[in-house]
């Protein structure tokens, strides 16, 4: 009995010793940070709130957002201290006392709990840690690559780049964009390898960008490129960390952004889009092979389609003479000229390839292959197309998966439709002019500064071994 009620009056002089020093400073930091975060975060339903009113404190936290095994075993730790206790205990290294209302949202925002106590706010990291698990790349498949990808967690991106650069002149650079949803983008560079006015430009664009949040790399690269209305790529994004660190060991620039599983790469040229890491685990003259093919692929889903309508629109002497009683007979049931006849065959293959990426996967093969055979057949059945026509386009679509680049190759099929419309009306003529326009166009890009076409606009020759080819590794390194 007599415990008891030493214990109560106790208590009562704690209450008594805490409302006087809230008498004699009532507009204190801790009140003040307490009513801006109450202010800041109301109307939200699903912000919790643990009060301790024996220790006058109070923890918020975003119950999804924390490890709940955690955060109970740190309630029942500060359950039964005093408030003398209590202040010992929050005084330990492990508790970052935070002093301002953007650090505090910025904390409970990325899965911390913040506990105002003693007119103080203090960060309790609960990180949840439910990220999801490295597994491969599903768009940048390679044979003889490494076969992890990055993912929404950037610590464990960037961990996975550490784990292949293993030096300390990998250098980091945290920034933060988002007016409303704020997202920390971090440059990575290999000191003495990278460019620094390329790291201050691409710093100076970063920190430029004034909109309410960004949630991919994908979107980052669109605001801060040069040349927004060119459908060319002008960053190289990725998935892949062995990419992200071939560029790094490159001189490149990478970037990588929160909650976004892509790194861009800086400065490229167009020949960075043509590269595999397939390239590099075989002989180099396998590889060249392999990567002069993709420049024919390049050239087959640009011209082939309008070839074929140049030719039968205007240029029937380029056709061989064993082949144009064929052709003639196939044209003979097609009421529409070839340009439309072409238009509609490739407008329909891209429905074809979009509705297949947009189904679930084993639906949308299945809608790629059957729908392109059986309408392509329909198709012919009726009269509305050729069968040589089917032979072009399915031709072209197959070039264009050979471009290891998905924005590139997405790309090169818009302006393969100009290409179409020129031979429509202008024959080859129409085909060179077009030709002469893309050249012009790709020549005047440039990614931070750094001519799109190098180095052939401007001409290194002595590059080529290492952009249109690829070259021995030995050369490569008497390079470096």
């Amino acid at each position: 009995m007599r415990k008891d009620r030493n214990r109560l009056l106790k208590d009562i002089k704690i209450q008594e010793e805490h409302k006087l020093l809230s008498k004699e400073a009532p507009n204190s930091a801790g009140e003040s940070l307490l009513q801006q975060f109450t202010t800041g975060f109301n109307n939200n339903a699903d912000l919790s709130v643990s009060e301790f009113p024996n220790l006058f404190l109070k923890i918020y936290y975003f119950s999804y957002l924390i490890n709940k095994d955690h955060y109970e075993h740190f309630l029942s730790n500060i359950r039964n201290f005093t408030p003398e206790e209590l202040k010992a205990f929050l005084n330990r290294s492990e508790f970052n006392v935070l002093s301002d209302m953007k650090s505090i949202e910025e904390a409970i925002l990325t899965g911390s709990a913040i506990l105002f106590a003693e007119k103080k706010a203090y960060d309790l990291s609960f990180k949840e840690g439910k990220d999801r698990s490295i597994s491969p790349s599903e768009s940048e498949t390679v044979i003889l690559g490494a076969h992890d990808a990055f993912v929404e967690s950037v610590d464990m991106n960037l961990a996975l780049i550490r784990k292949r650069v293993m030096s300390s002149k990998l250098k980091t650079i945290k920034l933060q964009i988002g007016n409303t949803a704020k997202r920390n983008v971090y440059l990575l560079y290999i000191e003495g390898a990278a460019s620094q006015n390329d790291l201050e430009e691409i710093k100076k664009r970063i920190l430029s960008v004034h909109t309410d949040g960004i949630v991919d790399t994908n979107m980052l690269v669109q605001y801060i490129g040069e040349y927004p209305n060119s459908p060319f790529p002008q960053f190289y994004t990725t998935e892949r960390p062995d990419v992200t660190v071939y560029k790094l060991f490159d001189g490149k620039i990478a970037g990588l952004m929160e909650n976004s599983p892509y790194a861009f790469c800086t400065p490229v040229s167009f020949f960075d889009f043509m590269e595999s890491m397939d390239d590099f685990g075989q002989r180099w003259i396998v590889s060249t092979f392999i990567r002069i093919t993709r420049y024919i692929a390049i050239l087959v889903t640009l011209l082939f389609t309008a070839l074929y309508v140049s030719v039968t629109t205007y240029h029937y002497e380029m056709i061989p003479q064993a082949l144009l009683p064929t052709l003639l007979e196939s044209r003979s049931k097609v009421p529409f000229p070839p340009v439309l006849e072409a238009l509609f065959l490739e407008f329909l293959l891209e429905l074809l390839r979009e509705a297949g990426a947009r189904l679930p996967t084993k639906v949308g093969q299945t809608i790629g292959i059957v729908g392109g055979i059986v309408i392509g057949q329909a198709a012919v059945q009726a009269g509305i197309t050729s069968n040589i026509l089917i032979i072009v386009v399915a031709a072209s679509a197959i070039a264009s998966f050979v471009v290891p680049s998905y924005l590139l190759s997405g790309s090169i099929r818009i302006v393969r439709f100009g290409f179409i419309l020129l031979s429509g009306f202008w024959g080859n003529l129409g085909i060179i002019f077009g030709m002469g326009i893309l050249i012009i166009h790709l020549s005047s890009l440039t990614n931070l500064n750094s001519p799109y076409l190098l180095p052939i606009s401007p001409m290194y020759p002595k590059f080529f071994k290492y952009s249109l080819i690829r070259g021995p590794f030995k050369k490569k390194a008497e390079r470096g």
